[in-house]
């Protein structure tokens, strides 16, 4: 039998090798299909237990690494806010040194675009706040820091958030001049109640911290001066240990660094470089009276220096972060 003869017979006694994946000697690209369809079958299984996950409502106290800060122009981030028009989306700005301007900032810490804000001066910006009026979306930025305890008028800034996230600029809606009633004070934590039409103000070197208002939208363009609302109770005193080994740290860890109102208007978050505060308010309150009563008190996770806080749009938890990167972006279950 010639060789040709030879293969012809060998191919033909050869067992037919069988198309069903799983077979012995599967061709290679049904083994890849059936690889690949085990793989998506696995991911779309894990991605309905992650989104069964974050449907369930967090466990209270719980924290979570959402992302970090590692871009540069993060480096000095003194308020934050959750956006109200663009899911997913933080604003964030610096302080004081740098330019006017906002960040658009991702979930896992990513900068995605970064806005200039014309018609505004920045001396000290220390705190932000998103909030929805009249069915449009604002942010709010606070030009409020002061630490030398010398400015005379401060500044807060309102912008409607931009349509689309990108490189922008943009201008203020409207801006409040205010005055203290009583001299000069450092702050670092504004907030907004919409259903009041009022901005919240917290005192940050001062103990106990004081609590201050202003209208949301003040009739002219007159300097405003703020209203005294009342002490906020329950700042954490540091104990004798830390007195003795830290004073610096014990002298500022209840320093109030940030504060923000829930999405529903019943809770006040309070920041200070060591603890987590809120608040409650009960239908029939104000929020002196609210301040006045003991707040749910929780220690931060690390922070290299706790500086922003800001609510969820739904309200389901709070995010915080640092002012030095690399900084931890937390979400904290209230």
């Amino acid at each position: 039998m010639s060789p040709a003869s030879e293969r012809h017979a060998e191919r033909a006694a050869a067992p037919a090798v069988s198309a069903v994946p799983g077979a012995a000697r599967a061709p290679r690209r049904w083994r890849w299909l059936a690889a690949g369809a085990l793989l998506a079958a696995a991911l779309a299984g894990g991605l309905a237990w992650w989104r069964a996950q974050r449907a369930q409502p967090p466990a209270p106290g719980s924290r979570e690494l959402a992302g970090m800060l590692l871009d540069p122009q993060l480096s000095e981030i003194s308020g934050l806010a959750a956006s109200r028009r663009h899911p997913g989306v933080l604003w964030m700005h610096d302080d004081g040194g740098n330019p006017e301007r906002l960040f658009a900032v991702a979930e896992n810490g990513d900068r995605l675009a970064t806005a200039r804000i014309e018609g505004a001066i920045k001396t000290d910006w220390e705190d932000m706040a998103a909030f929805e009026l009249d069915g449009r979306h604002y942010l709010l930025i606070a030009d409020t820091g002061d630490n030398g305890g010398l400015r005379r008028s401060l500044q807060l800034h309102i912008i409607e958030e931009p349509d689309k996230i990108e490189n922008a600029r943009l201008k203020p809606a409207w801006s409040i001049a205010f005055r203290w009633p009583d001299g000069a004070r450092d702050c670092e934590a504004v907030a907004v109640d919409v259903a009041r039409r009022q901005v919240l103000l917290i005192s940050k070197k001062r103990q106990p911290p004081e609590l201050f208002s202003l209208p949301l939208m003040p009739a002219g363009n007159a300097l405003q001066t703020a209203t005294r609302l009342g002490e906020l109770a329950g700042i954490p005193e540091p104990d004798a240990q830390l007195r003795q080994n830290n004073p610096f740290r014990a002298r500022i860890q209840g320093q109030v660094t940030a504060a923000d109102v829930s999405p529903d208007g019943r809770t006040l978050a309070v920041m200070t470089y060591r603890y987590l505060l809120l608040y409650p308010r009960q239908p029939q309150q104000d929020w002196a009276q609210a301040v006045a009563g003991a707040p749910r008190v929780s220690e931060l996770p690390w922070l290299p220096q706790a500086e922003a806080l800001g609510w969820s749009a739904d309200g389901r938890f709070l995010y915080a972060t640092g002012e030095f990167i690399p900084a931890p972006l937390y979400r904290i279950a209230p």
